[in-house]
């Protein structure tokens, strides 16, 4: 190779490392001004914003905002769906239909689709790509196609500190109990107890906690230890604020 075809290589390969690092810092600084907070709200209106609570842009539909309620110190990821009502513009009337609770976590790609009630209690954690919804498709009348029929509507609740696992759906009707553990990928329906781990379609309680016997099946790994650099978990907590917000009943 020529010495000038060096030369060009090399400025070619350096221009294309300028443009690659220019593109990042503009997407950053886009995600950065494009994320919805109380201080940001952008064009939305929700009912409550929590402070500390961000929704990572870029959004998924976010619809009838004014009748979602989101508690303090959220962490909502990007391409997460959050609607009420069936389209937008719609008047829900005053109390909202969807409510997050503080603390809560929303994984990337996820969709709360509400209609009548849909409620996250303090601290819920999802995984990415988890799928919510008070509605379903009724099929009774078999001569008019199921997407017209008229659909029917059951209240959903999940727990506080319970976590969502990847790719979980939760169906209408749910009612998930508190530090309820949804394994990756199950669809759940129904009651499940506090202190349990379902996993399944559809899903069934794999361990439970009583006071009585404790964990069954017991765990057969130890807990784990504290961080090499001896952080406890109540100083990993604090030090990220996840202990900072107020709980969803005292919000005004």
């Amino acid at each position: 190779m020529s010495i000038t075809a060096t030369v060009f290589s090399a400025v070619r390969s350096r221009a294309r490392r300028a443009t690659g690092r220019a593109v990042h810092r503009g997407w950053r600084w886009v995600q950065e001004r494009g994320a919805v907070s109380n201080q940001n709200p952008g064009p939305y209106r929700f009912h409550t914003l929590g402070d500390g609570s961000k929704l990572a842009f870029p959004l998924g539909t976010v619809f009838n905002e004014q009748s979602i309620a989101i508690g303090p110190f959220c962490i909502i990821g990007e391409q997460v769906t959050i609607s009420a009502g069936f389209l937008p513009g719609l008047d829900l009337g005053p109390e909202p239909v969807v409510r997050i609770g503080g603390g809560c976590v929303i994984g990337r790609g996820s969709h709360l689709v509400g209609h009548q009630s849909i409620v996250l209690g303090d601290d819920v954690w999802t995984g990415p790509n988890v799928y919510i919804s008070d509605q379903a498709h009724e099929y009774r009348d078999t001569d008019l196609p199921i997407g017209k029929q008229w659909p029917r509507n059951e209240p959903v609740e999940i727990g506080a500190g319970s976590w969502i696992g990847t790719g979980a759906v939760i169906l209408p009707g749910s009612r998930i109990g508190r530090n309820v553990v949804v394994a990756a990928g199950s669809v759940v329906r129904g009651e499940i107890p506090d202190h349990s781990v379902v996993a399944g379609a559809p899903a069934r309680v794999v361990r439970s906690f009583t006071e009585a016997e404790g964990w069954q099946p017991p765990f057969r790994t130890d807990p784990p230890r504290p961080l090499p650099e001896g952080v406890t978990a109540e100083q990993l907590r604090a030090l990220v604020g996840w202990d900072l917000h107020v709980p969803t009943e005292k919000q005004p």
